[in-house]
């Protein structure tokens, strides 16, 4: 699979989670993946080196774990080194856990009830 339509896999993949919107505040390379309620972030999906880095937010005791399994796991690019990770695509981390961090991050940052 190529870069681009890598991209657009995680992308549709978060659009599938409900009330949640594709949004572009930087340029046409990052997006950034919403929650419509709250308007706060739960992915940022980008190209970079020839990948695509997708940064999802994470406990912080969670954060380190999927760091210490994968070594396409690092500390999240211009995040909170605490609270966020990138993931590096292609990499070492099957789509599975791929999907398990994506909808971590979305309930992390859902509007409150």
């Amino acid at each position: 699979m190529n870069i681009r339509s890598e991209k657009k896999k995680w992308i549709d993949f978060c659009l599938e989670f409900s009330g949640v919107y594709e949004d572009y505040p930087f340029d046409d390379n990052w997006a950034v993946m919403r929650h419509t309620k709250n308007k706060k972030a739960f992915a940022f999906i980008y190209e970079t080196e020839n990948e695509v880095w997708i940064n999802f937010k994470a406990e912080p005791m969670q954060s380190d774990f999927w760091r210490s399994v994968y070594k396409s796991v690092i500390p999240a690019y211009h995040m909170n080194k605490v609270h966020w990770n990138t993931i590096k695509i292609p990499g070492d981390v099957p789509d599975e856990d791929i999907r398990i961090m994506a909808k971590d991050s979305f309930n992390l940052t859902r509007p409150k009830k």
